[in-house]
């Protein structure tokens, strides 16, 4: 891969506080956005249009997901609650309760009949989303839970933490099957598996992102010029068969490198804060991005490289 030519497009406003969470739809015509003004807002992914404001959470919003037939958005609130929507209705459809203290991330798993999400109460739990019922509380860290995500296929759960430990669980029995750390231990603000499971992708704050195969327990790829040290920002895989991966930074600015030679291939310019929130389109090559206070804008960006 040469490189990205990635131009802004779209410039989104309507959040009234900093934005905390950018997810597009599994089919891309959507993208979704959270933030600590209590809201979820949707858009079209390819216009920009704002299409609905969905309102009911009582405190800030960390984390948005959307259910694998985009049938159902899932929000992470300060308020303590997981609220689930329904995209058809356009209203809320339940509200979890189990979290004791701020939920901070969500996810759900391939068949979306589960829900994964990890707070401040320093426990991953599982939810059977049809019940409404939390399923399994796994004492997970000991310290703020910052990040869950499912494998490709729903067996497995990673999860991680400010106590900078990287935890990959058993779906089903909930049991802890391996636990990754660095010698440094940096906080980890955010954790995903790769396309294909084999690996997962770990940002932590020591301005550092990471590949590990999970398997054997090693790292195999750093990924770095970026700067994170403060807050939870998260790096993504490209959803295009360009291979990249994204991450926000604290200069304000996104950052690209090629996924094998590890290598900048673009920066991004033109926010004003800290990226705090992150997306790449499921299949065309998008990138979606927003920062904090200073710039309450969405950012939608088209790669005009030329190669397809």
């Amino acid at each position: 891969m040469s490189g990205t030519n990635f131009k802004p497009k779209y410039i989104l406003s309507g959040h009234s506080k900093s934005i905390s969470s950018l997810k597009f739809s599994p089919d891309g015509s959507l993208l979704a956005s959270s933030g600590a003004d209590k809201l979820v807002k949707l858009w079209d992914a390819h216009t920009g249009e704002i299409l609905r404001t969905l309102e009911g959470h009582t405190e800030g919003i960390s984390d948005v997901a959307w259910s694998s037939d985009g049938e159902f958005l899932a929000s992470a609130s300060d308020d303590k609650t997981i609220k689930i929507w329904s995209m058809e209705l356009g209203t809320e459809a339940k509200t979890l309760l189990g979290h004791t203290n701020f939920v901070f991330c969500l996810n759900y798993n391939p068949h979306s009949n589960i829900l994964v999400s990890g707070g401040f109460d320093e426990t991953v739990r599982v939810w059977d989303v049809a019940r409404g019922k939390s399923l399994k509380v796994l004492p997970a860290h000991s310290d703020p839970v910052t990040s869950v995500g499912f494998s490709h296929d729903g067996t497995l759960i990673v999860s991680c933490a400010m106590d900078g430990l990287i935890r990959i669980w058993d779906a089903d029995s909930g049991q802890c099957l391996k636990t990754l750390v660095d010698d440094d231990n940096p906080i980890c603000s955010h954790v995903k598996f790769s396309p294909n499971s084999r690996f997962v992708l770990v940002s932590t704050q020591d301005s550092t992102i990471r590949l590990w195969n999970y398997h054997t327990s090693r790292c195999v790829k750093t990924y770095t010029g970026h700067t994170n040290r403060t807050y939870c920002i998260p790096a993504c895989f490209s959803g295009t068969k360009h291979k990249y991966i994204v991450s926000g930074s604290e200069d304000n600015k996104i950052y690209i490198w090629d996924l094998q030679t590890r290598k900048i291939i673009q920066v991004l310019e033109g926010h004003r804060d800290v990226i705090l929130a992150l997306a790449t389109h499921p299949s065309e090559d998008i990138i979606a991005s927003a920062s904090m206070e200073k710039d309450l804008n969405i950012r939608i960006w088209y790669n005009e490289s030329g190669e397809t």
